[in-house]
């Protein structure tokens, strides 16, 4: 197993290396059809394609498909470099500069990373336990370095600037990161009931929707006052959310600069996606963002549809779809 990029370019120096790589990572248990699930498959075309043994399907296939390479005609060892990049580096790679390392077009370079983010985020609802920290973020441009005609007028047009994000965290443990459209007690409760165990201890600070929600649903309820300074109550904080808002937002003020609404939740996906995998290695965290590539993203989906505002459940679920 390869530990840097450099040895990751030599052991998949082709195409058929790279394919022979992700089948392995891919049908760990053997190779399974991705149009109808069946597990017994012919192999054909020197090795280069297989063909479905089930008589109600009986297609023929490849490994990209029902992948997010389905239909991509950038080479494989690019894709490895960019899963690479994007997964070993802390705080992302821009599209501008995946382009340049990987010589592609910035627009190319932008839709793979889309695609990989697409292949990280979570399937499935992480569920907290023990001690769960939650706070909110907005995210957005700064008053102060707009233009007077630029400005918001009003209290209304200032927070539909901004993009509240709600953050769950266990403390030492996952993150749970989803944007809304409205910071309310609504979707926060939603989001709550959803990711957190009702045993768990709940721990925010002092907002008023907080408190009425975690003594209704929870064990225990901890509230750390900021305003007034205080910043550990009993033993309980609120640090560890505060310590993932920290290197979120420097993702997107150092490396992406802006992001806009319609695309946050996909950043916010790759940022959790490092996060919680921050105690194992590169090597590993690429790898297992390899055994996850399923599911396909077609670029009209992606710039047609907002996958963002916790309307994750709400889209048609991507992938093994046929033009």
């Amino acid at each position: 197993m390869f530990k840097n990029l450099q040895e990751l370019i030599t052991s998949m120096p082709d195409e058929k290396s790279c394919k022979k790589f992700l089948e392995q990572q891919r049908w760990q248990n053997g190779i399974v059809c991705p149009y109808c699930g069946h597990g017994k498959c012919y192999i054909i075309e020197n090795n280069n394609r297989y063909k479905c043994a089930s008589k109600d399907c009986y297609k023929r296939f490849t490994v990209l498909v029902g992948t997010i390479f389905e239909a991509s005609k950038i080479p494989l060892q690019k894709w490895m470099i960019a899963f690479y990049l994007n997964t070993a580096h802390k705080k992302g790679v821009s599209s501008c500069q995946l382009a340049r390392d990987i010589s592609v077009t910035q627009k190319t370079a932008w839709f793979m990373l889309h695609r990989i983010r697409e292949g990280v985020r979570a399937k499935k609802p992480l569920r907290l336990k023990n001690n769960v920290q939650m706070d909110e973020a907005f995210f957005g441009g700064h008053e102060g370095n707009m233009h007077k005609d630029k400005k918001s007028k009003t209290k209304a047009q200032l927070n539909q600037r901004k993009t509240p994000v709600f953050g769950i965290i266990e403390e030492g443990g996952k993150v749970v990161v989803q944007a809304t459209k409205w910071m309310n007690k609504r979707n926060a409760e939603s989001l709550m009931l959803k990711h957190i165990d009702k045993d768990a201890t709940v721990v925010t600070d002092a907002f008023t929707m907080y408190k009425i929600i975690g003594a209704k649903h929870f064990k225990k309820h901890v509230s750390v006052n900021h305003i007034q300074g205080e910043f550990k109550v009993d033993g309980f904080h609120t640090n560890s959310i505060e310590n993932f808002w920290s290197q979120l937002k420097r993702s997107v003020y150092g490396i992406y600069h802006q992001v806009s609404s319609k695309h946050l939740q996909r950043y916010c996906d790759e940022m959790a996606y490092r996060f919680n995998s921050r105690k194992i290695r590169d090597n590993e965290r690429f790898t297992i963002a390899i055994q996850n590539c399923n599911g396909r993203l077609r670029y009209n989906h992606l710039i047609n549809n907002s996958l963002t505002l916790g309307e994750y459940g709400k889209i048609k679920e991507i992938g093994n779809q046929e033009d």
